[in-house]
């Protein structure tokens, strides 16, 4: 008898145990067929005790079905208990992760089963989260290599024309603007002939704007093959297209919180053109091969040497994306129109050139200087960079022989005097001072005309047919002054 009492107590409680159990705790036949639950399962799938009872495995396991369970049942009967990970649904038809546990039993000749179930919504939180930071370190890691070599090449190759050098009214006046638009988020056009230092005003406004502690990045446009603009600018999935063997991100998402500068903009085809538009407008983007939309914050500045005004009434490019990109314009003065900041940029590309072709002690004579600032500088600054160079290269002692192309404005001047004489008209011919006094009285009637108005429509820069800045600058060279 009070070996019965025993017994009785022991099962007692070990269906106590069972009933108050966090973990899930179910009891089937071969079947499926749930014949008890405890209290947990119950509180976990929001079924009563006695609404459980019948149900099926299939019924709250949805990656479960009849065949299924047949091989399932095949391995538990060999294998005596099995774990796993699976998916359980509730009564609402929520979804609660489960590690489980399923052991064999046979009982009075029949074969049953119980299955341990543990919630682990936390732990796969966690994993998810973990999952989520570990792809973010990867993109980060994989951005900031790309990054690591992309400013590689752009310090070795921007550093080539250092820092803005220069004195003369037209640079300062150019300086004033950059100082004026850099910390707005503005987007910027630069505009001036081809070597005339767009780019360096580029880095300043990127410089002395509040995203300056992220990368500036570039992108030459006019170098990027036709068919490779999108992913150049958007990036790519692996298989995207041939030879897109792993994902690449763009130059937008490199540049995601800092600048993106597009060189030679006027060169992006046209049917891309809208794509570029969007980005502006929106912020957002889908890589090549991809259907997620990302989104991203950067400052555009745009440079160009062609006019993209007549482009757009041409039709080489949009008028929209014309005026986004055309908020804040800016025009670099030539170097022919800066000849005071001439010897200031020859000593530093003479100091360039000496430590890059391992010489020492070449020296700028007056000589030199004269002929520098007496030459129309069609290339502008970088055509003044090769010229020291090649003089640093064939000069064999310290005095430098600088060779310059016979060519003013790039044009070729006649050497046919007497043919060219008799179409001549013999007039008197007027003194260098007398021209430039006519230039000065001749700028000083149109100022006074559009009462010192020098931008804009109907400025004397308009009347008198040249860009504003050089207008300027000519202004303060001549010493002009409102009264």
């Amino acid at each position: 008898m009070a070996k019965d009492i025993k017994k009785e107590r022991s099962l007692e409680l070990a269906r106590f145990t069972i009933q108050c159990s966090a973990d899930v705790i179910l009891f089937h036949d071969c079947n499926g067929v749930i014949l008890r639950a405890n209290d947990s399962a119950c509180k976990h799938f929001g079924y009563s005790e006695d609404e459980l009872i019948g149900l099926t495995v299939q019924d709250i396991d949805p990656d479960s079905n009849k065949k299924t369970w047949a091989r399932f049942w095949k391995e538990l009967r060999k294998k005596k208990s099995i774990s796993f990970e699976t998916r359980h649904q509730t009564r609402k038809g929520s979804l609660i992760p489960m590690d489980v546990a399923v052991n064999f039993i046979e009982f009075d000749g029949k074969e049953y089963a119980v299955g341990f179930c543990r919630n682990i919504s936390e732990r796969k939180k966690i994993e998810e989260e973990r999952k989520r930071a570990f792809i973010e370190i990867e993109r980060l890691r994989e951005q900031l290599e790309l990054e690591n070599e992309y400013l590689h090449e752009e310090v070795v190759e921007s550093r080539l024309l250092g820092d803005i050098i220069g004195e003369s009214p037209a640079l300062q006046n150019i300086l004033k603007q950059v100082e004026m638009v850099a910390p707005t988020e503005a987007n910027v056009l630069v505009t001036g002939e081809s070597g005339a230092g767009k780019e360096l005003i580029a880095h300043e406004i990127h410089k002395q704007s509040p995203r300056s502690d992220r990368s500036l990045i570039r992108v030459n446009c006019a170098s990027v093959p036709r068919e490779l603009y999108e992913s150049e600018f958007f990036g790519h999935v692996k298989g995207a297209f041939t030879g897109a063997i792993k994902d690449r991100i763009g130059r937008f998402e490199l540049a995601d919180g800092g600048t993106l500068f597009l060189d030679e903009v006027g060169e992006i085809p046209l049917d891309l053109q809208s794509k570029l538009l969007r980005v502006l407008q929106e912020g957002t983007f889908e890589r090549v091969g991809s259907e997620k939309t990302l989104k991203v914050n950067v400052r555009l500045v745009a440079a160009t040497n062609r006019n993209l005004k007549n482009d757009v009434s041409e039709g080489r490019f949009r008028e929209d994306l014309y005026y986004r990109l055309h908020v804040f314009p800016l025009e670099v003065p030539p170097l022919r129109e800066r000849i005071e900041d001439i010897p200031l940029l020859a000593c530093h590309f003479l100091r360039l050139a000496e430590k890059k072709i391992n010489r020492s002690g070449m020296k700028l004579s007056k000589a030199n200087l004269i002929s520098l600032q007496n030459y129309d500088w069609p290339g502008n600054i970088r055509e003044l960079q090769n010229v020291i160079e090649r003089a640093v290269i064939v000069s064999r002692t310290g005095k430098l022989q600088i060779d310059l192309p016979k060519i003013l404005s790039g044009k070729k001047v006649s050497v046919d005097i007497i043919g060219s004489q008799s179409h001549l008209p013999q007039e008197r011919i007027s003194t260098f001072a007398e021209v430039k006094q006519f230039e000065r009285e001749n700028i000083l009637r149109a100022l006074i005309q559009t009462k010192w108005k020098i931008f804009g429509e109907g400025g004397a820069a308009e009347l008198l047919e040249i860009p504003p800045t050089t207008l300027t600058s000519r202004i303060a060279r001549m010493g002009l002054e409102k009264i």
